[in-house]
């Protein structure tokens, strides 16, 4: 090692003690390509790279959508494109009014550090994305953590609250399908906690959007057109784009062009891309065999899984838990080198003792594949 890169690792000794921790405990990171079958990302449609994208795409480069917004949407930022994304996003997932941010981590951020109010309470799944929970940090709040997916948790929390003087307003705050486990929040139950407790529910439907509820809108849409109900909707998923759209009433949009921080101070998103997510809704609005051949897949996954004791999960995301956090990345190695782009979770994104292999569902694999998948994890799963 050269002698710089010795002073550089002295400066940081801390930090180079934190990362070598990590490896210690076989949970050190490191960005690598994609290589292989697609089991690992969301883009559980299909969309990112189909031909119906690149046809949008070339439709807003011909029409001069510029790449780049320039600034921030207060300043010179804002783009009529973003404006006819907003309108049309609306429309679609039935809320009155929506806003484009640059990321769902902005836009989780910006929703949980604006909205509630100093003494408010947010009562939170315990499982919820680390988006919001750093929107969470930031906010003025009372917050506090319920049981996962159990709906009397979540109403004891905020009647312990009351009882304890609490006087603001309660925000109920969950994932509509979480990400590491592919299981679904008890929406129903939450939205009448919600009524009962004149709360605000706050449903981020990241991996629902586009793939479940009428024309791809989620699993809240049931739930739509009530005065307390707030949905994210993230564009890099199941729509193949960037970026993400909270809906909400249109104050609430409004206080949130004047107060969230993330929004005023952020450069605004690419007019171009906001132009592809408008088409991406359409997309998945007037072509539901897309929904359809990833729900066949699904069911012809699970009835492959079942022998191997992986409980199906209704889902298009389910977890393979392994526990150690050793065994699951040998795992996941020995599926790469088979071909099979399979990646390992371990804590802290899901909780200790519960390293996983997360298998990921989409139309970038055919059924073929997927036996050829399964077979190869049978294998990697049988004892030495």
């Amino acid at each position: 090692m050269t002698t710089e890169g010795s002073a550089i690792i002295t400066v940081f000794a801390t930090h180079q003690a934190q990362l070598d921790a990590l490896a210690a405990d076989d949970r050190l990171r490191a960005l690598r390509s994609r290589d292989g079958l697609d089991f690992s990302s969301n883009d559980y449609l299909g969309l990112a790279s189909s031909p119906a994208l690149h046809a949008a795409l070339t439709e807003g480069v011909a029409l001069g959508l510029p790449m780049g917004s320039g600034g921030s949407r207060l300043l010179r930022g804002n783009h009529e494109a973003h404006e006819l994304l907003e309108v049309d996003a609306a429309r679609h997932y039935r809320s009155e009014a929506a806003l484009y941010l640059s990321t769902g981590f902005a836009a989780n951020a910006a929703l949980f550090a604006t909205l509630p109010q100093r003494g408010d309470l947010i009562v939170h799944d315990e499982l919820i994305h680390a988006s919001a929970h750093d929107g969470m940090r930031l906010s003025r709040a009372l917050c506090v953590a319920a049981t996962h997916n159990d709906a009397d948790a979540f109403e004891d929390a905020i009647s312990g609250w009351r009882r304890g003087g609490g006087t603001g307003r309660a925000w109920i705050a969950v994932e509509s399908l979480y990400s590491m486990d592919g299981d679904r929040a008890p929406l129903a139950e939450l939205a009448a906690i919600a009524d009962a407790h004149d709360a605000v529910l706050i449903v981020d439907e990241a991996h629902a959007t586009g793939v479940f509820g009428a024309d791809g809108r989620g699993l809240a849409d049931a739930l739509v057109r009530r005065d307390n109900l707030i949905t994210l909707h993230t564009c890099g998923k199941a729509l193949g784009c960037e970026g993400a759209l909270i809906c909400a009433p249109r104050i609430l949009i409004d206080f949130m062009i004047n107060r969230a921080r993330p929004f005023i101070f952020s450069t605004a998103p690419s007019p171009l891309v906001a132009h592809c997510v408008r088409h991406a809704i359409g997309v998945v609005a007037t072509q539901p065999e897309r929904r359809e051949r990833l729900n066949r897949l699904v069911e012809f996954a699970e009835q492959l899984l079942s022998p191997l004791g992986i409980a199906a999960t209704g889902s298009q995301i389910i977890p393979v838990v392994i526990g150690e956090n050793d065994r699951t990345m040998a795992m996941a190695a020995s599926l790469q080198r088979q071909g099979f782009d399979i990646r390992g979770i371990r804590p802290p994104t899901v909780p200790p003792g519960t390293a996983r292999l997360r298998l990921s569902l989409t139309l970038n694999v055919t059924e073929s594949e997927v036996e050829a998948m399964v077979d190869a994890l049978a294998g990697a799963m049988a004892p030495a």
